[in-house]
């Protein structure tokens, strides 16, 4: 139980919704920045604007998925508010207070550097990526569906990188009938490639693998999908780009050539904000608990 404890959750989707839901039961004190709008009542949520919060206060902060921007509004689909967390505000918190968010960016790592704050990632675990692969690969098939005029089955597709999102993405395209290449670089992810019963190449190769493709499933944050790579597809190869913006892909010369490339990051809280919402919400409970118990343990 989280008795006692005082969280803020700033802004956020429908994802966050759920997160509130949990702690709640958990019987924490929520205030509510950036939910004005939302018609839902929450018992023991209380909707509160960021400047009237006594973040003296305050255990925990949860963010968005996202985080901040790069000047540091956090987003909200709740709110017409422009919610900027500063420093000022960080500095305001007790020393134990933790920020929760998805991910991060360079002005919300000097912010709690400068403010001397714990920063933890959510999509840094292994467990939280393990669990959003899931609605990943049902998001990833579904625009394969709709972005194509053939079947799966039988389809050339190729995924890049096998990371917990690759791999779970080429285990569903080749149960569905595909016939599936992975690209890597790592020589274990090339031999767990073999163990899977998939065709492995070396990135290296990358330019001599798309000369037939159907379906191309990027998941490396990096830019591997270059022009010269592009130039060797068929024009109705559909690029399906998994990594965080900007993606691994050159959508200025994909659309150049004709060949279709979606960025699709985030998956999970576009197809199934519930389902996301609740990883996010488990995996916050305990975290939470943990660090309360052990606050009050030290105490």
């Amino acid at each position: 139980m989280l008795t006692d404890m005082q969280i803020a959750v700033l802004g956020g989707d429908a994802r966050q919704l759920e997160i509130v839901k949990r702690l709640a039961e958990l019987d924490a004190k929520l205030y509510l920045i950036g939910f004005e709008q939302l018609a839902q009542v929450i018992s023991g949520a209380v909707k509160e604007k960021l400047k009237d919060v006594d973040f003296s206060k305050i255990d925990a902060v949860i963010l968005p998925v996202k985080g901040t921007n790069l000047d540091g509004e956090v987003e909200t689909i709740f709110s017409n508010e422009n919610i900027i967390l500063t420093e000022q505000t960080l500095q305001e918190t007790p020393s134990h207070c933790k920020i929760y968010s998805g991910i991060s960016n360079p002005y919300l790592d000097k912010l709690v550097k400068k403010a001397d704050r714990e920063l933890i990632q959510l999509f840094k675990r292994d467990d939280v990526a393990i669990y959003n692969s899931i609605p990943t690969v049902e998001g990833t098939v579904m625009m394969a569906i709709q972005n194509t005029d053939i079947t799966i089955h039988q389809s050339s597709v190729a995924v890049l990188g096998l990371g917990r999102v690759g791999m779970s993405v080429a285990r569903t395209f080749s149960l569905l009938g595909a016939n599936v290449k992975v690209g890597a670089r790592s020589l274990a992810h090339l031999a767990r490639i073999t163990e899977m019963g998939l065709k492995p190449f070396h990135l290296e190769n990358l330019k001599d693998e798309v000369k037939d493709l159907d379906i191309c499933i990027n998941t490396i944050p990096h830019l591997v999908l270059t022009a010269g790579i592009i130039a060797g597809m068929p024009t109705n190869t559909l690029i399906i780009d998994l990594a965080s913006k900007p993606g691994g892909t050159d959508f200025r010369y994909a659309e150049k050539r004709g060949v279709k490339a979606l960025l699709a990051p985030s998956l999970p809280g576009i197809v199934a904000p519930k389902t996301a919402g609740q990883i996010l919400a488990n995996i916050l409970s305990q975290l939470l608990s943990e660090d309360f118990e052990n606050r009050k343990e030290n105490s």
